[in-house]
Parts: structure tokens; C-alpha cells; sequence
């Protein structure tokens, strides 16, 4: 880990920053981050599927996260 804090300064910086937070600080980040990631998927399905309507992507966003999911377990 050492080795990879000084090959990405900006890595080294975030996890400082995340030491000095609160857990509850740690938690609103993570939940924000969480969220941010979702939206970005949403956009990512909408884009890729510009005939779909609300309905269809609905089903494609879950279904996209739904193989997430699976292949991070």
C-alpha cells in the first residue's frame, strides 16, 4: 500500500483527507458517492439507449446493476 500512496500523490491526499473526517462525515461521502455513481448509470443506459422510453430504462438501469452486483460478490 505504502508503494502505491507515493506512485498517486492525489490517492495519498484522499485517504489523509478521509483519516481527518468523522464517521459520520465518512458516511454522508460514501452515500454521496453511491448516488453520484447510480446517476452516472443512468445516464450511461439512457445514452446508450436513445429509442427507450421511461419504462425500458428503468429495466435496463436495474438490470445493468443488478450484473454489477453479481460480479462484485
Amino acid at each position: 500500500m505504502r508503494e502505491t500512496l507515493k506512485q498517486q500523490p492525489n490517492r495519498r491526499v484522499y485517504v489523509e483527507t478521509l483519516r481527518r473526517m468523522t464517521p459520520e462525515q465518512r458516511l454522508a461521502k460514501a452515500l454521496e458517492l453511491s448516488e453520484m455513481t447510480r446517476e452516472a448509470l443512468r445516464v450511461a443506459v439512457a445514452t446508450r439507449h436513445p429509442e427507450a422510453n421511461a419504462e425500458e430504462l428503468r429495466v435496463l438501469y436495474l438490470e445493468r446493476l443488478e450484473r454489477c452486483r453479481r460480479r462484485n460478490s
